[in-house]
């Protein structure tokens, strides 16, 4: 055999054992960062009363070091008045109506805390930066902030901590050494598992799924994405991830998306994944109106009053997420105890009013809590 033939023939051959093998659509998701995935343990359980704590995922490890970052020069005004701006991705939708009444809520009982909201119509991290230049030259004390992006964030926070202003995050956060704490809503593995779970639950093992997201690297759903990939691929390894596209945060681009998703692979898509409080009511709104409820699962995070009318129809079975009013709420508890000196690098809790006793995970973070699951039984009692 010719030496031309021989390599004819080796390219046939490979293409056939291509051809059998599952599809892979999806290449491997790095969650817009280096670091690693820690998948949970495998099966389903109760999904509305997954624990996401480190004491229910595994046995408590030595606590890391304290990776935040410092203010220069801040002056003391441990138990004066204080002045705080919050900053979140963008304003007027829902989820952030609710972070921010929390933040109002607990500047109340407080009684010397003084909080502003204010932050970009669009999910346009350019936009979010200039707000909070503006705001370290405005004379605030704190900056409350939700990341769009976490590595482009990073100069203008560190700009307001080498001004003495204390920083904390929540929601989606940035690179640790440019703020002090995280307020972490839920662990990103906890997410991920109650999600894949839900599908699985709905679809079985072996579904294909899309997924509907704001931007790649809006840093907390591309790390619950990362987290999805991994329990999927340790637990539920014939599941096939088709696509993931991006919405930016927009109603009628997540529809359209939502949409294109489901003329493209028709009857091969099982499930949709929304994962914003904006992509997943729009994709169970373009499920319905392609007449696809019982065919296509949506499934996603997004606050119960814009999903009530899907899940009433039972084109939604389960959405996850948890309550963005406490969220926004111990943000302001987690900055007065920084101001006060009450929480400091190296502790291992801070009290939050309401809400007790809060855990520092991760050096710098504190875990809200763990996730919940709002289905038909318990969606109507709750409000926002």
């Amino acid at each position: 055999m010719s030496k031309k033939l021989f390599l004819v023939v080796i390219l046939v051959l490979s293409m056939g054992i291509v051809a059998v093998l599952p599809a892979r659509a999806q290449d491997l998701w790095d969650g817009a960062d280096d670091l690693a995935t820690t998948p949970l343990e495998c099966g389903a359980g109760d999904a509305a009363a997954v624990e996401t704590t480190p004491e229910a995922e595994e046995p408590a490890a030595e606590a890391p070091a304290y990776d935040g970052g410092q203010p220069t020069n801040a002056p003391d005004l441990a138990g004066q008045p204080i002045t705080i701006i919050d900053v979140p991705k963008l304003i007027g939708i829902g989820y952030f109506d609710a972070t921010a009444a929390g933040i109002q809520e607990a500047a109340a009982e407080l009684g010397n805390v003084t909080a502003k909201t204010d932050g970009p119509t669009e999910a346009n991290i350019d936009d979010q930066i200039t707000f909070i230049d503006n705001a370290i030259t405005s004379g605030v004390n704190g900056i409350l902030f939700a990341a769009n992006d976490p590595v482009a964030i990073a100069p203008v926070l560190t700009k307001a901590l080498e001004a003495g202003i204390h920083v904390v995050g929540y929601d989606a956060n940035s690179e640790p050494g440019a703020r002090e704490w995280f307020v972490n809503q839920a662990q990103f593995n906890g997410i991920a598992k109650a999600l894949i779970d839900n599908l699985v639950a709905e679809k079985g093992d072996a579904a294909s799924f899309a997924i509907v997201t704001s931007t790649f690297t809006t840093p907390n759903q591309a790390r619950w994405i990362a987290e999805m990939q991994a329990y999927q691929q340790k637990c539920y390894p014939n599941l096939v991830w088709l696509e993931t596209v991006e919405a930016q945060e927009d109603a009628k681009l997540s529809f359209d998306q939502a949409t294109t998703l489901i003329n493209k692979y028709g009857e091969d898509l099982d499930g949709l994944f929304g994962m914003t409080s904006v992509a997943t009511p729009n994709s169970a709104d373009a499920v319905t109106q392609a007449g696809q409820c019982g065919n296509i699962a949506v499934i996603g995070l997004a606050t119960p009053n814009p999903m009530k009318p899907f899940v009433e129809t039972d084109c939604v079975k389960s959405v996850v997420l948890w309550n963005p009013i406490d969220l926004g709420y111990a943000a302001v508890y987690v900055m007065r105890a920084v101001v006060d000196g009450t929480l400091k690098p190296g502790d291992t809790s801070v009290e939050a009013g309401k809400l007790g006793t809060l855990q520092v995970i991760n050096g710098s973070e504190i875990l809200l809590g763990p996730a919940f699951t709002f289905t038909k039984d318990n969606i109507n009692d709750f409000d926002f």
